[in-house]
């Protein structure tokens, strides 16, 4: 698949893109979103049952955890997952379609006519289903699910894309028990930045790349198979860098691997539970870690949960506490607030996202108020 580019001044860009609505008082495009409110971004499904038409734009109350709507940014189809430049200037969305794209959108500000479709530029796979920015913020790595393949943009100064600079694909080790070919599902940077590591539930492998910071291309020095049949699906790290927790999405396990910064590779130890119980199956979808490290919560499609993970021993262990209900159906991605103390969870099938409230000291979760509504929520990213 090709590059693909659009019409526009800086030789690519979106048609009739556009920013849809009033902030949550009433306020004209651009005052989004009020004093004292923060922003909340909501990726979504343009496509199939109840369908959204583009990114929601919504804000938080940090105190309360309400969510309100702020309208919607139209011109990109099915961004189901969203990430954000380091200097909070440009928003990247997957567009997951079968002519995989990735879109950049300028945030903007007061006065400036709210949020802004800059562009798109073709993954070079089929249906990303995520992307990274890398902290130094020159390039964008995504990974194309249908296609087992990890692509990379640079971004220039104003936030827009480059041409697609690398493309990479999960030619081996061979599929995992009833898988066709590999299904690239997370691209994740290390926290040294050393590596770039891809997370594979097609041939059950996370591989590990280098970043040329210049080129833009991508070199593996490493590969992690996991056991056949879990199907990992999304990595998160510790934040000592030297461990990280993979949720294995078909065989309903979670595995803490030890990092090593040097070489890139992950030694991963023995499943372990979810917390899930009954006869439904559940399928993890993803961790997130608090910011000191001490707690880890994982998403639990089927069960309809979230699980309460310890994290023991500087990171190399994690002791199940407890589950609790998440109040929506398929809850797809989990994200906390940058305060730490807020959890959103973006619940697929019930077309909705739920806030708790976290304990810093306990870790506890506490459901604040009724679910959001939003079409197919794929994603919430709070700012």
């Amino acid at each position: 698949m090709g590059d693909g580019t659009g019409s526009g001044a800086s030789g690519y860009g979106a048609v009739g893109a556009r920013y849809e609505g009033r902030g949550p008082d009433g306020s004209i495009p651009g005052a989004y979103p009020p004093d004292g409110l923060r922003p909340l971004y909501l990726g979504t499904y343009t496509s199939g049952p109840g369908a959204g038409t583009g990114i929601g734009l919504a804000a938080y109350d940090p105190d309360t955890g309400a969510i309100s709507s702020a309208g919607t940014l139209t011109g990109v189809e099915n961004p189901s997952y969203l990430a954000l430049h380091p200097n909070g200037r440009t928003l990247y969305a997957v567009d997951e379609q079968e002519d995989g794209r990735v879109t950049a959108i300028a945030t903007g500000g007061a006065g400036t006519g709210g949020p802004t479709v800059l562009g798109s530029r073709g993954t070079g796979g089929a249906a990303p289903t995520h992307l990274s920015v890398h902290p130094g913020g020159r390039w964008l790595l995504s990974a194309n699910y249908t296609s087992g393949s990890v692509a990379v943009h640079p971004i220039e100064p104003s936030g827009a894309l480059g041409r697609r600079t690398d493309l990479v694909t999960h030619a081996a080790p061979p599929p995992g028990p009833g898988r066709s070919g590999p299904h690239a599902h997370q691209v994740v940077i290390s926290p040294d930045r050393g590596h770039v590591l891809a997370v594979d539930l097609g041939n059950d492998t996370v591989y590990s790349y280098r970043l040329d910071t210049s080129a833009g291309t991508l070199t593996e020095v490493a590969r992690t198979t996991t056991r056949p049949g879990a199907g990992p699906r999304h990595l998160t790290f510790h934040p000592s860098g030297t461990f990280a927790y993979l949720a294995n999405e078909l065989d309903n396990t979670v595995v803490v691997c030890a990092y090593d910064p040097g070489t890139g590779r992950l030694t991963p130890g023995e499943p372990l539970s979810t917390g899930t119980t009954g006869t439904a199956r559940s399928f993890p979808a993803q961790f997130v870690v608090t910011d000191d490290g001490a707690f880890a919560y994982l998403a639990n499609r089927g069960h309809n949960s979230l699980t309460r993970y310890a994290i023991e021993s500087s990171g190399a262990a994690l002791r199940l506490l407890d589950t609790v209900p998440v109040g929506g159906d398929w809850p797809r991605q989990l994200s906390l607030s940058p305060a730490g103390d807020l959890l959103f969870a973006a619940n697929q099938r019930s077309n909705s996202v739920t806030v708790f409230r976290v304990d810093r000291a306990t870790g506890e979760l506490r459901p604040m108020g009724d679910p959001f509504a939003s079409p197919v929520a794929a994603c919430a990213l709070p700012l």
